[in-house]
């Protein structure tokens, strides 16, 4: 009961932070769909918007490459092309 007890009153207060947090809308374009349904299924989508001002685009096909190699992301190589050229044309500098 102790335990249940902690658990609602954790919950409780992380609402008004939750409440608080907008979502990612990222740009409408070509490639959004397997970058929403790829990168969001690990993590958030904010890391994009965050990188955006420092990649380029050999630095977006490494970051494309670097999820799929070293952290063993499931994306097959059309959608990795897919994911790198929406990002590059999306939030590339």
């Amino acid at each position: 009961m102790r335990n249940i007890a902690a658990i609602l009153l954790v919950l409780m207060l992380m609402a008004p932070a939750i409440a608080d947090e907008k979502p990612i809308v990222l740009k409408q374009a070509a490639g959004r769909d397997a970058v929403e349904g790829n990168c969001a299924a690990c993590h958030s989508l904010d890391y994009i918007q965050m990188n955006a001002p420092f990649l380029d685009a050999a630095g977006w096909d490494a970051e494309v490459a670097k999820m799929i190699k070293a952290f063993g992301a499931p994306i097959d190589e059309a959608d990795a092309k897919t994911i790198a050229g929406y990002l590059k044309t999306n939030y590339g500098r």
